[in-house]
C-alpha cells in the first residue's frame, strides 16, 4: 500500500530525551527531600505527559495532593531551563526524515509533552518547516491514546487516516494509531519493550530508523 503521511511521536522516537527528563524530575524530588530515581525507571514514568510523570515519580501518598501540583510547576520551570543538556536525535533519524520527505509524504509530530515544549524542541533539533503539523499536549484536547489529535492532523492534511503511518515507541502510541485507524509502527530503539509495542497493536517493529523506509 502507498502511504501519504506519517506521524511521529517525539520522546523516545525522534529524540532521546530521557536523561534530561530524569535529571529535571530528580532535581525537583531532591528539593523536597524525596528519593530520586535511576534514569532507567523514567522509561516507564514518561509517555503520558508531565502531570503523569510527576505522579509516577512521587510516592503514592503524594501523587494526588498539593505536593504533586507544586512539583509539576517546578518540573515545568526546571525543564524550561535544562531541556537540551543531553537530548539528541537518535542515530539515523535525520537521514530517515530526509528520505521520507523526499518521497513526498506529509510529516507531522504528535506528543504528550506540553505543546510549547514540543514546538520549541522540534524547532531546535530539526527543520521545523519540514513538518506539516507539530502538536503537543494542548489545553482542552485529550492526550494520547485518545486519537482526536491524530485524526485532526489527518483531517487538516486532507489525507485519510488509513493512508497514514504512525511511528512511536510506547503502548500509548500504538493504541493511538489503532484508535485513529493508522498503521502502527513500533520503534524498538525507544523507551519501551518490543513486547509492549506488540501487545498494544504494533503492526510492525523497526529496530533502526532506516527500516521505516522499507514500508513506503
Amino acid at each position: 500500500m502507498k502511504y501519504s503521511g506519517i506521524i511521529f511521536d517525539l520522546d523516545g522516537t525522534l529524540l532521546d530525551t530521557l536523561a534530561d527528563l530524569a535529571n529535571c524530575m530528580n532535581a525537583v524530588l531532591s528539593k523536597h527531600g524525596l528519593a530520586e530515581h535511576e534514569a532507567g525507571k523514567y522509561k516507564y514514568f514518561v509517555g503520558n505527559g508531565m502531570e503523569m510523570l510527576v505522579k509516577r515519580a512521587l510516592t503514592p501518598e503524594h501523587a494526588e495532593g498539593e505536593l504533586a501540583r507544586i512539583c509539576l510547576k517546578e518540573l515545568h520551570a526546571e525543564y524550561g531551563r535544562r531541556w537540551n543538556e543531553t537530548t539528541k536525535p537518535y542515530a539515523g533519524i535525520n537521514e530517515m526524515l530526509a528520505a521520507i520527505e523526499a518521497k513526498g509524504l506529509s510529516l507531522s509530530v504528535l506528543s504528550n509533552k506540553a505543546d510549547a515544549f514540543t514546538k520549541l524542541i522540534i524547532d531546535h533539533y530539526f527543520d521545523a518547516a519540514r513538518f506539516r503539523f507539530v502538536y503537543g499536549a494542548r489545553a482542552g484536547v485529550p492526550k494520547k491514546p485518545d486519537p482526536v489529535s491524530a485524526l485532526e492532523i489527518a483531517r487538516l492534511s486532507g489525507i485519510a487516516p488509513a493512508d497514514y503511518l504512525y511511528l512511536g515507541d510506547t503502548g500509548v502510541d500504538m493504541q493511538t494509531a489503532a484508535a485513529a485507524g493508522m498503521y502502527a509502527i513500533g520503534a524498538a530503539w525507544g523507551f519501551r519493550t518490543e513486547a509492549e509495542l506488540l501487545e498494544n497493536g504494533a503492526k510492525t517493529i523497526v529496530r533502526r530508523p532506516a527500516e521505516v523506509l522499507a514500508l513506503l
